[in-house]
């Protein structure tokens, strides 16, 4: 099974590409089999990894990044693959 676990923050304004050259200084622990950085207007950031692992397996999250980076809680969500019928 294939999981992809989705982070996805808001920069304080003006602070979009702080914010992005701290997501791609974040190591983890494990690496994903597939890792996308991307990003959006308002100075969002959106970072998208694939794994092969249960839906419910324990696996590396990217922190909160400091409260002066970002304007938000960071959101997170968790998707498993899904084939055709």
């Amino acid at each position: 099974m294939t999981v992809a676990l989705m982070w996805e923050a808001r920069a304080v304004a003006g602070r979009g590409e702080d914010l992005l050259a701290w997501v791609r200084r974040q190591e983890m622990r494990k690496e994903p089999v597939r890792r996308e950085v991307l990003r959006a207007p308002q100075d969002r950031v959106l970072v998208i990894t694939w794994w092969d692992a249960a839906y419910d397996a324990e696996l590396p999250e990217l922190p909160e990044p400091d409260g002066e980076l970002v304007a938000r809680t960071v959101h997170r969500w968790r998707f498993e693959s899904v084939t055709e019928d």
